[in-house]
């Protein structure tokens, strides 16, 4: 019924410094140093000295259904098992359909996301995919919004990529009105979530889109803007803009999260309307596999490079990830109400102590201790 996580430092995301914190079911109910347990003999007591505590990772960007399939049949990528999600730190993400929405679709997404919620993990997903018009369930992006539960936004619709139909200005204004009025009439984020390829459009389309119409630039989120130099500069010019930015964690061609993060602060950039997702479960460039891990890896070694304080870093796919989802203060934040998903790292290696999804202890020591219905 009860835990009580002892003399941690707490980033909440904000640094306060060395704290406890009660959880009462599977929200926090109490974050102050010295608390005592309510019920001793109901109480789980867990020693967190020498660790931060941290809200769960928020990975805004994971096929959770399997990516891939641009080399055939065989090149389809299997779906996540939640310990693997887990073990990433992750206690919330938002699956996304991709490329491929012959073999997959709509419903197989929304099914897996559904499935993931049941075992301990909180989902959401994006209607849509690369192509234009984009995919949905009941016809309509606009409904899909309105009628499905886990639909928060529409994703990830490609642009400057020669795998997408290249949308025009007037699509691009269409789907927009679709996603707001979604967004609206469901109390959803109504987000118009981009994959930007390596074209040489980049975001032209999207600066148009902004510049000749009234649409709040809050609600685009353009994704992979690391995966070339010039494209991370249309991206800086959109954060001066005032729109946000998504960063995919382990990019190998372009720029990595630890120096995407050293050009922001070189150019007076912060971080409030950044965020970084893993692409987990997408095909890489490579022809390998894009791993939901390396978020927790690319921060750590930000912050080893000591570009940024760790509650900085952290804000990255906690807060800023729960802002432009519209899911703060349930979710990004350790804060008396929220969930009790929660993060405790060794402060020697950063490496994963406990992991707490819904205030269930889902990970230790690294391992997952929670495992989904057909994992061995």
């Amino acid at each position: 019924m009860f835990k009580l996580l002892k003399n941690g430092h707490c980033l909440v995301p904000e640094d306060i410094g060395i704290n406890d914190i009660l959880i009462a079911w599977d929200k926090i109910c109490g974050i102050k140093p010295n608390i005592s347990p309510l019920n001793p003999w109901d109480t789980e007591l867990i020693d967190c000295q020498g660790c931060f505590i941290c809200p769960g990772i928020i990975d805004g960007h994971v096929h959770i259904t399997g990516g891939g399939g641009e080399g055939g049949p065989e090149s389809r990528i299997p779906e996540l098992m939640l310990s693997e999600i887990f073990e990433a730190g992750v206690t919330t993400l938002v699956g996304v359909l991709g490329f491929d929405n012959i073999t997959r679709n709509i419903a197989g997404l929304l099914a897996k996301a559904r499935g993931l919620e049941a075992e301990g993990l909180t989902t959401f997903i994006y209607t849509g995919s690369y192509s234009s018009p984009t995919e949905t369930l009941t016809g309509r992006v606009v409904s899909d919004l309105v009628m499905l539960d886990k639909v928060i936004g529409v994703g990830e619709v490609a642009i400057s990529d020669y795998r997408s139909n290249h949308p025009s200005l007037q699509d691009l204004r269409t789907l927009a009105v679709e996603t707001i009025a979604g967004g609206m009439l469901g109390a959803k984020a109504g987000i118009l979530h981009l994959h930007v390829g390596d074209g040489q459009e980049g975001l032209s389309s999207l600066f148009r889109l902004i510049d000749e119409s009234d649409f709040p630039i809050s609600m685009f989120v353009p994704t992979h803007i690391n995966r070339k130099p010039e494209l991370f500069s249309q991206g800086m010019e959109l954060l001066q803009k005032g729109g946000n930015v998504d960063l995919t964690a382990g990019e190998r061609a372009g720029y990595s999260i630890a120096k995407s993060l050293s050009l922001l602060k070189e150019n007076g950039i912060g971080l409030d309307r950044v965020t970084i997702s893993s692409d987990g479960n997408g095909s890489s460039p490579d022809g390998g596999i894009n791993d939901i891990s390396q978020v927790l890896q690319d921060i750590r070694q930000s912050f080893w490079e000591k570009q940024w304080d760790l509650a900085d870093l952290i804000r990255t796919v906690t807060i800023n990830p729960a802002r432009v989802l519209k899911i703060y203060p349930r979710k990004g934040c350790l804060l008396p109400g929220s969930d009790a998903d929660i993060l405790v790292l060794k402060k020697q290696d950063l490496s994963i102590y406990r992991l707490l999804a819904k205030g269930e202890v889902v990970m230790e020591e690294g391992k997952a201790i929670k495992k989904g219905r057909y994992e061995k």
